[in-house]
């Protein structure tokens, strides 16, 4: 077997990667679950694209469940990135945490409306518990807990328990990045702007908790 197909661009500095047949199903899987959705997309499918037999599709994802929890990864870990730049950007602490809820709420509004299929797919792999959410939401987490740390050290935010702290915002921010509840807001009439509304009140009022300290 040649391993090394084709070239892939590397996002970072635009130089090419050598791209392994796994990329190749990858790449090919997200592009059928995005024009039929991630349900309607079989394996047999994925190999008619790229002209191999389905046993070979199997040599590298062990199941069709393995390439949802792939695909969703990609979709996580793009997501991820953009709440990485928003806890390493200049400020202070409570802006970055207002910057990292942001981005996750404009990003699911995004994906709600721009790409419904990968949005069902990441609703199903919440409800069905997919070992790839468990991972992202330890990467939640730990982001979360240390731009509130940092706070804290600061002497910006009240000393505390940053890790229960961090746990705090997950929940109060869940109504505005969580793929199903965001539907559900769609679904009640609920539209953006005052969703963004509810969440920088609902903010407010986190940060000045952290600021405050538990008494």
């Amino acid at each position: 077997m040649i391993d090394v197909i084709h070239q892939k661009q590397n996002a970072v500095d635009g130089s090419t990667v050598p791209a392994t047949t796994r990329d190749r199903i990858a790449d090919t899987a997200e592009r059928l679950f995005r024009s039929m959705g991630y349900q309607k997309t079989a394996v047999a499918d994925i190999a008619r694209e790229l002209g191999m037999s389905p046993a070979n599709i199997y040599r590298f994802f062990p199941s069709k469940s393995a390439i949802n929890e792939a695909i969703t990864e990609r979709l996580l870990t793009a997501l991820f990135q953009g709440a990485e730049a928003a806890a390493s950007s200049e400020g202070t602490a409570a802006s970055r945490l207002a910057a990292m809820a942001e981005h996750f709420r404009a990003s699911s509004i995004a994906l709600f409306f721009n790409e419904k299929r990968m949005h069902d797919m990441v609703s199903a792999a919440i409800s069905e518990h997919w070992g790839v959410i468990a991972g992202y939401i330890d990467r939640f987490h730990g982001l979360t807990e240390s731009v509130i740390r940092a706070g804290m050290e600061s002497g910006e935010f009240a000393d505390g328990d940053a890790a229960a702290a961090a746990m705090a915002f997950k929940q109060v921010t869940l109504a505005w990045h969580h793929p199903m509840m965001v539907e559900e807001c769609m679904r009640i009439g609920e539209g953006e702007e005052v969703m963004r509304a509810q969440m920088q009140t609902t903010l407010a009022y986190f940060i000045a908790g952290l600021k405050r300290g538990i008494r």
